[in-house]
């Protein structure tokens, strides 16, 4: 391993749990307002996960008042504070990007059902 490879592994976090596009999760995110700092989460479907290492980046897409909002996130970078699985999807694709033209119910996933 190279110097470079190695500072990339201490920057990355141990606690991003395991998940894939078509998922639905909750991303708390550091936001500064003025001189105050608070966490605000942003809950949607996981529509790309690109990247690798530390540089390895996902977005998220809701639906606010009816309009679709996408935010990319840094999954390793110190303004996100933890990522929270909301459900999980049954996808075949690894870019959802068809999902962005979808409207309402149409734009639903398929669950996956919790085994116990």
């Amino acid at each position: 391993m190279n110097v470079i490879d190695l500072i990339q592994k201490e920057q990355e976090k141990s606690s991003v749990p395991i998940f894939r596009p078509g998922d639905t999760v909750k991303v708390y995110s550091k936001v500064v307002e003025g001189g105050k700092e608070r966490i605000q989460m942003f809950e949607g479907v996981v529509t790309v996960r690109r990247g690798g290492g530390s540089a390895e980046t996902i977005t998220v897409r809701r639906i606010s008042h009816g309009v679709g909002v996408e935010k990319s996130f840094l999954l390793h970078s110190p303004r996100v504070d933890k990522v929270e699985v909301s459900k999980r999807g049954i996808v075949r694709r690894s870019r959802l990007y068809y999902l962005s033209d979808k409207v309402g119910k149409a734009a639903r996933i398929k669950e996956k059902k919790a085994v116990r």
